[in-house]
């Protein structure tokens, strides 16, 4: 049986990233929201670009879960000045999985 594993993304895997952070967008969200609200999300919320700033911000961290090399999920999680709702310096936020 094969194993799942967790890898810390890179800025060489931005469309790895890129790719998986919309699937699992519209596999969550399509269903409650129209088409065009769909599209003008993904496409401020996960471009290239955003999702590299992103990548740099200290204290922003995303890791990948792979089976047999395969992305098949991800999680972005958050430390310190870097959360979205700061709760305090020693805790860490999941903002998205």
């Amino acid at each position: 049986m094969e194993k799942i594993s967790i890898t810390r993304v890179t800025s060489n895997e931005i469309t790895e990233l890129q790719e998986i952070s919309r699937q699992t967008f519209i596999d969550t969200f399509a269903p409650y929201n129209s088409e065009q609200d769909m599209k003008q999300y993904l496409e401020e919320s996960f471009s290239q670009q955003k999702l590299a700033a992103e990548l740099r911000l200290a204290g922003a961290e995303f890791y990948f879960a792979r089976l047999a090399e395969r992305v098949i999920g991800y999680i972005k999680i958050n430390f310190g000045a870097a959360q979205t709702e700061i709760q305090s310096d020693n805790t860490m936020e999941i903002e998205r999985i």
